[in-house]
């Protein structure tokens, strides 16, 4: 995950390869001052304006035919405040950079999603979540942001000033504004535990809500075409420090989970009738491992895999129910489904339109190869997510609409009322969000 987003021939791609669109013209802003002049400048010719990160949404939520904003010259850490225990960083910093920063600063996010390439503004926007018993997704540990209006004026947003844009606009989705700095609550640096182990897919669903109470941090891999899972224990440890070796971690992260998955995916998608048997393989080739380190060490690993996913939120207790159904549906349909299906979970929180806001969630993530035709699947498993009163990730493919979302966010209203007084004229639209939000 490296290169993510590109650009030929005047055309952006993101990371996925599946969505592309040609800008008229792109904007590198240097300064709050610059970026607010583009906005401007942007409306003067009648043009649309959305902010790109590092284009790991497999949906169109950044694409535009108007003006394309590029925050990667928005980077770095404005300000940190020991005694509040935050941290205030540019809109387009890589989380990578930040966890590195704040690691050399003795500080650490409290949890994260489970890579590092994406910009602290796109994965927020799109609600970008870990796993968590108690600790919630990257946007609900902001504190506070700065953002970007459809006139170019420059908004302060906390609970305290504008609250009622700040419960919105963590997860904005980029309809709101252009986002040009958070604030980030941070915490001394900590070492997390993990444990790794495979579990059989009975296990792990019938003592789901144990392992979930019993952990701070708990997901893990079913392996579709088997009854197998990889299970993945993170808890906060006293140490000592003991990270996965050299050698073994470029053998099992590198040349197993990377390499040779890459591999066995082109076979898969070049002979489907040899998948059953992969996965069987696969789903055995990681053996248990423990290891102590830092947290963005433990939460994050490399992804160098291309794929393209669906992600849904379903109410924490109707996890189990639905994941058997997904596998009831896999095991009788002629689907062959080279990638493991993942499922993690998050606390309910207080943001608008996050999938966990207002209920306790779980989180089941299903992935197809990058180039194989991923329609059905993600069609049939849709089906069983949205009968569960599930909410997709916002940076994830599914085929919902605002008249669904209506019914599946009870503050869905109160959204869409700021997004009509603070962008009108819908400067910061595209096709994706018409569909999603409304006209």
């Amino acid at each position: 995950m490296n290169k993510a987003a590109s650009r030929k021939n005047g055309t952006w791609r993101n990371w996925a390869g599946n969505v592309t669109a040609r800008p008229a013209r792109e904007v590198a802003p240097a300064s709050v001052e610059e970026l607010s002049a583009a906005v401007r400048r942007a409306a003067e010719d009648g043009l649309r304006v959305k902010a790109v990160g590092t284009g790991h949404s497999f949906t169109a939520v950044a694409a535009t035919d108007g003006v394309l904003i590029r925050p990667q010259l928005l980077t770095g850490i404005r300000k940190l405040d020991r005694e509040a225990s935050t941290v205030t960083v540019e809109a387009g910093t890589p989380i990578k950079r930040l966890n590195l920063a704040l690691a050399r600063e003795g500080l650490s996010l409290t949890n994260m999603g489970d890579i590092m390439e994406q910009t602290v503004s796109g994965a927020t926007s799109t609600g970008t979540h870990g796993t968590g018993r108690d600790s919630a997704s990257i946007a609900a540990q902001i504190t506070a942001l700065e953002l970007v209006t459809a006139d170019g004026s420059v908004l302060t947003c906390s609970a305290k000033e504008n609250p009622e844009v700040f419960a919105a606009a963590r997860i904005g989705l980029g309809a709101l504004g252009v986002i040009t700095a958070i604030t980030f609550s941070v915490e001394p640096l900590f070492l997390l535990t993990a444990r790794e182990e495979p579990m059989s897919f009975d296990k792990v669903t019938n003592a789901f809500d144990e392992l979930c109470a019993e952990n701070e941090h708990f997901e893990f891999y079913w392996f579709p075409h088997t009854g197998n899972c990889n299970t993945k224990r993170n808890n906060r440890s006293a140490g000592p420090e003991q990270p996965v070796g050299t050698v073994r971690g470029l053998y099992e992260d590198e040349f197993l989970s990377n390499g040779v998955f890459r591999a066995a995916n082109h076979v898969g998608r070049a002979v489907p009738a040899t998948i059953p048997s992969i996965a069987r393989i696969s789903s055995r080739a990681l053996s248990a491992r423990t290891y102590t380190d830092i947290p963005y060490k433990v939460f994050t690993s490399p992804r160098r895999v291309r794929f393209t996913e669906m992600e849904y939120a379903v109410p924490r207790a109707a996890l189990v129910e639905t994941l058997r159904e997904l596998k009831a549906m896999v095991d009788r349909s002629p689907l062959r489904i080279s990638f493991p299906v993942e499922v993690r979970t998050a606390p309910a929180d207080d943001i608008a339109l996050s999938t966990a806001s207002g209920r306790d969630s779980a989180y089941i993530a299903v992935h197809m190869f990058r180039g194989s035709p991923y329609q059905g699947y993600f069609s049939a498993a849709e089906q069983i997510f949205t009968a569960h009163e599930g909410r997709p990730h916002w940076g994830k493919v599914h085929t919902r609409d605002a008249a669904y979302f209506a019914g599946a966010y009870p503050r869905f209203g109160e959204f869409t009322a700021l997004r009509d007084r603070l962008d009108p004229e819908r400067r910061f639209g595209n096709d994706h969000l018409r569909r999603v939000l409304g006209e």
